[in-house]
């Protein structure tokens, strides 16, 4: 047998595990259609019985609020004893009423002449009397249901109460009516009558009443010590007693152990409101055995029709294996005409998937196609130009660097590279690894490959890289410096100063003495800066008035402008919120900037501070105050821009700077939630930005820094 007539015989088993599969699902599919309705038909039929229960409680909730009524008209007991007894005569189901007064003293009571002596003896009386004192404890009008009264026959005797106001003229109290509950359960009853269907009423205390099916109620008693074994009937009595409404499937072995036969059962369960008062809640048990028999029919006729479609599947499988031998030669062709289609197909989708750009140069030095990586960062017409017009952002000298490498590589028939240059191929210089590889020259569409790898990522992560070790090497070298240095310092200038006291200042070596003390606080200071950016740790914050502060700045830094014959200028608007910092650390960071910024200029230069504030643009951008120190000095040069906040960089000449200023600058900011900025030419000044959050308005969140 062929290959053909192989997998034609393999696509008519695959066809009959389809009708098979397919048979399986419909049947299931069938199945739980028919079992989703069941449960639905259930939970309609038990909901439409509760609401004529809630309505029969309803009407005897209704009844006792009109015998308050009556009650607190005016009148003689005897009157409202007449009354009272009317109402236990038309109602059978009342039994007994007592009536309390304001005071919990009983007014009077009626018992009915047709119950006999166990509902009339005296333990529901007592029964009676303890209901309507409780209700007097809630708003009139609110029914208060007592559990079964044990004392009446029948387990169906409960007690409703409720408190009635006074009237005008009308004494205040409560009544009671001892109501024989079991006509008003009576459609629930009838349910419970089907065949395959069990009742299951809980009371108002989550007592199961005697409609309930006994083995449901013993179950019930079990619940504690047992409720492992029947989780699902666990999970419905949690439903019921939550007062919720649904269905819950019971599996066939806890039907079994509740007693409800050896099917799977659908326990479709609701509430009974009863308005103003509590709830029951009942749930019926149906069993799916009647589903059973419709089920094996359904199965049935799915099984005659996927006997009719394996027959025509067989005869159309002998079809095929019949005519695949005739198109043995056809289908050779066509085999290799779809492997050279599936090896384009492959190779163009690893090209397309690949990170590294892509592109193939024709022999005339056209690009005949892009890879996906490449094809976003060129323009649309690139595929049929040349490599000046697929680059046009690039410089001239770049692209003929590009040309070059490719006429090179073809030349010589090896690959060759250029490793990691900074070259600016997109309108932006970046990191660049590019390969020239030539392939056979059988194929002119496709003569060269351009490879070109994209490390301006690579290099940033090297960048952060060696900033987190010098920030360790920071940590580490501040706290040695601290334990070394620091004490024997604070004691050779404790001894200096002692001997500058006794020397006076009129004493010729004083003058010395002095610059000894100014060199080791300049010591101190750098261990100082050395330790503050190595613990520089968030600071408890608060509103800060920002202009007071840069006047303050100003002030302070006026003899050292002075002194350079640098002009410090300080523009803060009026209305300008209060910022959310440390005030100490962002008089810091002023204080640091605006120092560098009077090192920078020439004498005749100008030191500019300015705030604004920043509203967002948009929802969820950046808002708060920006503030700016300007300059007109050197500038800093473009090759270091991006190292100005490392430690230990610095720009001024050897024994003038530490290189930690700007970057205790930066970890302070970024430890208040903003961002500093920095711009420079040479020659033309540089500007510092500061985005820092304001403080937050009384009715917003406040987070701690």
């Amino acid at each position: 047998m062929n290959r053909k007539a192989l997998a034609s015989v393999l696509l008519l088993c695959i066809a009959l595990a389809s009708v098979v599969g397919g048979v399986v699902h419909f049947i299931r599919r069938d199945r739980a259609a028919l079992v989703d309705q069941f449960a639905s038909d259930r939970k309609a039929q038990v909901e439409a019985a509760a609401r004529e229960v809630a309505d029969a409680l309803d009407d005897a909730a209704d009844d006792l609020r009109f015998a308050g009524e009556l009650l607190s008209r005016p009148g003689s007991i005897a009157e409202h004893r007449r009354e009272l007894l009317a109402l236990l005569e038309v109602v059978g189901q009342y039994k007994a009423i007592v009536v309390l007064d304001s005071q919990g003293a009983q007014r009077f009571a009626i018992m009915d002449r047709r119950a006999g002596p166990a509902v009339t003896r005296g333990a529901v009386g007592t029964v009676l009397t303890e209901t309507a004192r409780e209700a007097l404890a809630r708003p009139p009008g609110d029914i208060l249901t007592s559990p079964p009264v044990a004392a009446a026959p029948g387990g169906w005797f409960r007690v409703f109460a409720t408190a009635y106001a006074p009237s005008e003229d009308g004494p205040g109290g409560s009544v009671a009516v001892l109501v024989d509950s079991e006509p008003s359960f009576a459609p629930l009853k009838l349910i419970a009558t089907q065949p395959d269907a069990k009742l299951l009423l809980l009371g108002a205390y989550g007592v199961p009443t005697p409609a309930s099916a006994p083995s449901l109620i013993d179950w019930h008693k079990r619940m504690e010590a047992e409720a492992g074994s029947i989780p699902a009937y666990s999970e419905l009595l949690a439903h019921m007693r939550a007062g919720e409404r649904g269905t819950v499937r019971i599996p066939e072995n806890e039907a079994a152990l509740l007693g409800l036969g050896s099917a799977d059962v659908i326990a479709a369960y609701t509430p009974i409101r009863m308005r103003g008062g509590a709830h029951w809640s009942v749930a019926t048990f149906s069993s799916t055995r009647e589903l059973r028999a419709h089920e094996r029919g359904v199965i049935l006729r799915v099984a005659l029709g996927a006997l009719l479609v394996a027959f025509f599947l067989s005869v159309f499988g002998a079809y095929v294996v019949i005519a695949s031998r005739r198109a043995v030669a056809l289908q050779e062709s066509r085999r290799h005409a779809d492997r050279l289609a599936h090896l384009h197909e492959k190779t163009q989708k690893i090209l397309d998937n690949i990170p590294t750009g892509v592109l193939a140069l024709s022999a005339a030095g056209r690009i005949t196609a892009v890879n996906q990586a490449l094809r976003e960062r060129l323009p649309p017409t690139a595929v049929g130009a040349s490599l000046p017009e697929a680059f046009p952002h690039a410089p001239a000298a770049v692209v003929d660097r590009l040309a070059s490498l490719v006429e090179a590589a073809c030349s010589a028939e090896r690959v060759l590279s250029l490793h990691g240059e900074p070259l600016p191929l997109f309108g932006q210089e970046g990191q660049y690894r590019i390969h020239a590889v030539p392939l056979e020259r059988l194929d002119p569409e496709v003569r060269v490959l351009l490879v070109v790898e994209d490390l301006s990522n690579v290099h940033a992560l090297e960048s952060q890289l060696l900033r987190a070790e010098k920030l360790a090497t920071v940590g580490i070298l501040a706290a040695g410096i601290a334990h070394e240095i620091g004490t024997p310092l604070g004691v050779v200038r404790g001894r200096a100063e002692y001997v500058l006291g006794k020397l006076g200042a009129q004493h010729p070596q004083a003058a010395g003495v002095q610059v000894i003390i100014d060199q080791i606080d300049r010591v101190s200071r750098t261990i100082r800066q050395l330790l503050d950016f190595s613990r520089v740790q968030p600071a408890p914050v608060k509103g800060v008035a920002l202009e007071p502060l840069l006047r303050g700045a100003q002030e302070l830094l006026h003899g050292e402008a002075e002194r350079r014959k640098v002009r410090l200028e300080v523009e803060v608007p009026e209305g300008l919120p209060s910022l959310s910092a440390d005030p100490d650390q962002l008089q810091q960071v002023v204080l640091n900037l605006a120092l560098n910024a009077c090192d920078a200029c020439e004498p005749g230069g100008a030191v500019r501070i300015a705030a604004h504030v920043e509203a967002p643009v948009e929802p969820g951008a950046w808002s708060g105050v920006r503030v700016t120190v300007r300059d007109d000095g050197c500038g800093i040069p473009p090759e270091s821009l991006n190292r100005v906040f490392d430690p230990f960089f610095t720009t001024k000449k050897r024994g003038q700077g530490t290189g930690l200023g700007l970057t205790v600058v930066a970890q302070i900011v970024r430890n208040h939630g903003g961002r500093i900025e920095l711009e420079s030419e040479p020659g033309q000044g540089t500007c510092v930005t500061l985005w820092w959050p304001a403080t937050p308005l009384p009715s917003e969140e406040r987070h701690a820094v």
